[in-house]
């Protein structure tokens, strides 16, 4: 298997696509279960990472940070 059957599902093979769902994910790699193999997504695009939780500043941190604390002794 060279590099070009790897990346987009081997552009200029014919493929019997089995409409798995896996090309559709916006991952940067892919399992291709009509190719048989893991498939490199040129067309990935990083989505923005989004920051969930905690963090100092926010309002009620500290009995958050508490409550957690408190949690975790016991």
């Amino acid at each position: 298997m060279n590099l070009n059957s790897l990346i987009n599902g081997g552009q200029g093979k014919e493929m019997n696509c089995i409409n798995c769902g896996n090309c559709k994910d916006n991952q940067p790699t892919y399992y291709c279960a009509a190719n048989g193999g893991f498939v490199i997504n040129t067309k990935y695009e990083p989505s923005e990472k989004l920051r969930s939780g905690w963090k100092k500043g926010m309002q009620n941190y500290e009995v958050h940070r508490r409550k957690s604390k408190k949690e975790v002794e016991v």
